[in-house]
C-alpha cells in the first residue's frame, strides 16, 4: 500500500509540475489584474486550460496516494515537483540546465528520501472528528487570509511573491487533508456518503483558493520567491496535519538529526533550482 502511495504521489508530481509550467506562461502573459479578473483573463487561453488540466490528473493521482498512505507521506513527495518542472519543460524549452542545476536536483531527491526514510510516516486514519477539523480550519484559513491581507499592504515584488506562494502552501495541504478524508469515506462507504460528506465540498472550495492564490504568486513576483515558500510550505503543513488531524505519526529521538538534514538538502536544491531558472541555456549555444 505505501509503495502505491508513494507511486501515485510521484506521478502527482509530474503532473502537477507539467500543469504549473503551463500556467506560469499563461499567467506571465497577463500584464495586470488580479483576483477574479485574473482568473477570467487567464481563462481564455488554451495554454492555462493544458495548465488545469494537468493540475486535475495530479488531484487524481493525489487521491490514489491519500487512499493508500498517510499524507504526512504522501503531500512531501510533491517537493519532486519543482525537479520536474525543469525536466519537464527544459527540452520542451530546447534549453538545458547548468552542472548546478543538476547538482540541484539530486539535492532535493536525497533529501526526500532521508527525509522520508528517517520520519517513516505510519497512520491509516482517513476520519476525524469535528473537535480536530475545528481549529484546523480556523487556522488554515487565518493564516491564508494573513498572507494576502500582507500582501496586499506590501507592494514589494519579493515578499508579495513569497507571501501568496506560503499562502497556497497552506491551501495545498489543507486541501489534501479534506481530499484524504473525502476519498476514505468513498471509498469506505460509496459514491452516495461521498457527496453528502462536507470534506467533498471543502477540498473543492480550497483548491480552488489554492490554485488562484498560486496564479497571483506566479504573477507578483520572482519564482525564486513564490517556489521555496510553496514547496516547503506544502510539505510542511502537510506533515502537521496528517499528525495533528489523522493521528499520524513519524519518528522522533535522534531520528530528528536526518530528517533536518535531509529538509536542509531540499531547501537548498529548491533554492539553487529557482536561481538556475533564468540561467537555462540554449541547446545550440
Amino acid at each position: 500500500m505505501l509503495v502505491l502511495a508513494v507511486f501515485f504521489a510521484v506521478l502527482g508530481a509530474a503532473s502537477n509540475a507539467a500543469g504549473t509550467a503551463f500556467q506560469r506562461k499563461a499567467a506571465s502573459e497577463v500584464e495586470q489584474g488580479g483576483g477574479w479578473r485574473l482568473l477570467r483573463e487567464l481563462a481564455h487561453k488554451p495554454v492555462w486550460l493544458l495548465g488545469i488540466a494537468g493540475v486535475v490528473g495530479a488531484a487524481l493521482f493525489q487521491a490514489l496516494a491519500l487512499v493508500n498512505g498517510p499524507l504526512a507521506l504522501v503531500q512531501p513527495v510533491f517537493v519532486l515537483e519543482l525537479p520536474f518542472a525543469l525536466l519537464i519543460g527544459v527540452p520542451l524549452l530546447h534549453r538545458r540546465l547548468p552542472r548546478e542545476g543538476w547538482w540541484a536536483v539530486a539535492a532535493v531527491v536525497v533529501g526526500l528520501v532521508v527525509v522520508l526514510g528517517a520520519a517513516a510516516p505510519t497512520g491509516a486514519r482517513t476520519d476525524a472528528p469535528m473537535t480536530r477539523w475545528i481549529p484546523v480550519l480556523v487556522g488554515c484559513l487565518g493564516m491564508m487570509a494573513v498572507a494576502v491581507v500582507a500582501s496586499r499592504v506590501n507592494r514589494s515584488p519579493l515578499f508579495r511573491a513569497a507571501a501568496l506562494g506560503g499562502a497556497a502552501a497552506v491551501g495545498n495541504a489543507l486541501t489534501a487533508a479534506l481530499l484524504k478524508s473525502a476519498t476514505g469515506t468513498l471509498a469506505d462507504d460509496g459514491f452516495t456518503a461521498f457527496l453528502a460528506t462536507w470534506q467533498t465540498y471543502g477540498f473543492a472550495l480550497t483548491g480552488v483558493a489554492a490554485v488562484l492564490l498560486l496564479e497571483n504568486a506566479l504573477q507578483a513576483g520572482p519564482l525564486a520567491a513564490s517556489q521555496p515558500a510553496l514547496t516547503i510550505g506544502d510539505a510542511s503543513v502537510s506533515l502537521l496535519l496528517g499528525v495533528v488531524v489523522f493521528e499520524e505519526s513519524v519518528r522522533g529521538g535522534w531520528w530528528v538529526v536526518p530528517e533536518l538534514a535531509g529538509v536542509a538538502l531540499i531547501a537548498w536544491g529548491v533554492r539553487e533550482l529557482t536561481r538556475a531558472v533564468p540561467h537555462l541555456r540554449d541547446l545550440t549555444g
